[in-house]
């Protein structure tokens, strides 16, 4: 629950000063309720904006968030089979060789992250190392080189643009037709609320936060897509019954212990109550997709 209370108070407060900077931007150039042209043009800057600047700095954020240590130059048998095996897959994908990195964690997980295909980050946990064999771990290497090879996080970062530029657009149009309606359809101006511009920015508040929630459901849709894509990536490259074994060997144990802004890049996601708000499809789903049982 704390950790929850943590992530919502959060995106609070990421939402609550994007808003106040947005309306002081939108007082500063004039743009009006009513002025939809201009309003979207904004909204995009921010939506589109946000999620490229964290796409850009996806790389430096994983390695700190998780203290990733990039291999350099291998220092034992196992980090040069890492890079090696990377290296290769990397090459079969048709992509630039990733960095390769390793992070301290008892949980079994890997991701990848960066800016492009060309500028990529594998990491692998050393909780994983030790709970599986070659096989499965070339299987999860070749699962995170699929993510690169595929370009899931621009494509991703696209689609939460998408949904960034909507939220903050609508938030805003249909803040300004409750706000004018409660004042018996007086003055215009979205930005001048009941008893001054408080109450409009606090309604503008509260219903992105409400087309959050709605909004990313989408992006959790695309998300999961982007898993199966991945699997079906790594049969492809190393063999469905390695990436069986090794998805097998992820279902049991516990949640990704990734902090939120990592855990949609984890192979392995966390529980929620609905499906519709997992990162990640349930294992036994992606397993009988591998089989050909369908998503």
């Amino acid at each position: 629950m704390k950790r929850i209370a943590l992530f919502l108070a959060t995106n609070l407060a990421v939402i609550l000063v994007l808003s106040v900077v947005l309306n002081i931007l939108m007082t500063v150039f004039g743009v009006e309720f009513g002025n939809y042209q201009g309003l979207l043009l904004f909204a995009a800057v921010f939506g589109f904006g946000g999620a490229f600047i964290s796409l850009w700095m996806s790389k430096w954020m994983a390695k700190h968030s998780t203290g990733a240590q990039v291999i350099e130059r291998p220092r034992n048998e196992t980090e040069r089979w890492l890079v090696e095996t990377v290296a290769a897959q990397a090459r079969k994908a048709g992509i630039k060789m990733p960095e390769v990195a390793v992070y301290q964690s008892p949980e079994p997980n890997a991701f990848a992250t960066g800016a492009s295909k060309n500028n990529s980050l594998v990491a692998v946990s050393s909780g994983l190392l030790q709970s599986m064999n070659k096989d499965e771990v070339e299987a999860v290497l070749a699962h995170e080189v699929s993510h690169v090879a595929n370009g899931d996080m621009v494509t991703l970062t696209l689609i939460q643009g998408v949904v960034n530029t909507f939220v903050i657009f609508l938030a805003r149009v249909v803040a300004g037709f409750i706000n004018n309606a409660l004042r018996g359809g007086g003055q215009q101006g979205g930005r001048q609320g009941i008893g001054g511009g408080f109450a409009y920015y606090g309604i503008v508040i509260v219903l992105e936060i409400l087309f959050g929630i709605l909004a990313s459901i989408i992006v959790m849709y695309f998300s999961r897509q982007r898993e199966y894509r991945a699997d079906a990536g790594a049969a492809n490259l190393v063999g469905a019954h390695k990436m069986i074994s090794a998805l097998q060997r992820l279902a049991g144990g516990r949640d990704s212990q990734l902090n939120s802004s990592m855990a949609a890049f984890g192979i392995k996601g966390k529980r929620a109550k609905s499906e519709l708000f997992l990162s990640h499809p349930p294992i036994e789903k992606r397993i009988a997709a591998l089989r050909g049982g369908g998503q």
